[in-house]
């Protein structure tokens, strides 16, 4: 298959495109307890349908070259990803969001995944700002941010309406002249 990265030994990296509904509908469903409370998306995509239309408007983001979404998979099967939830090349910017089962943690591989695709934004299409946003109950988020490079930039306050409740957001990012001078890639 084609445009595959490797991750680790068993992992790989891959686009998630709108023919994959059913696989990426299995995988939410399964990996739903995990991530339901911090992906609002976990709770639209409940049938093949609404995970073909979700897929869709990413392919149709990656046409406007205005956002990206990809898959993680672990020994074959879907296990998380990643996408460009925003990507504004004419700005400079971008945010990566990422997600993952509960029996995928602990490998690296959103470490990892995050790792390719902010070279792949900084380096390839010259971007010079990468955004992660958690809300701060998700310390595993935030710690990958921190593994990366980032900097906590400030956390906005009751900025995330989610499931009936105002939650605040913390707002990590690595600019260009950071990732290019990290040592520990």
């Amino acid at each position: 298959m084609l445009f595959r990265t490797k991750l680790i030994e068993n992992a790989e990296l891959r686009p998630l495109e709108p023919w994959q509904a059913a696989e990426f509908l299995g995988h939410v469903d399964q990996a739903r307890a995990n991530i339901e409370a911090y992906i609002p998306w976990a709770g639209i995509v409940v049938d093949e349908d609404s995970a073909r239309s979700f897929l869709q408007r990413y392919a149709d983001r990656q046409a406007a070259d205005g956002g990206r979404i990809y898959g993680i998979w672990l020994d074959g099967r879907l296990v998380g990803g990643l996408l460009f939830r925003t990507f504004e090349a004419q700005w400079g910017s971008c945010e990566l969001g990422v997600w993952l089962a509960a029996e995928a943690e602990g490998h690296g591989l959103i470490t990892r995944a995050a790792q390719l695709l902010i070279d792949w934004a900084i380096g390839t299409r010259g971007l010079n700002r990468v955004e992660w946003r958690c809300v701060p109950a998700n310390t595993r988020s935030a710690a990958v941010a921190k593994r990366l490079g980032m900097s906590h930039e400030g956390t906005l306050r009751q900025a995330f309406p989610y499931r009936g409740k105002l939650h605040d957001i913390q707002v990590w990012a690595i600019v260009r002249d950071e990732w290019e001078q990290r040592t520990w890639a």
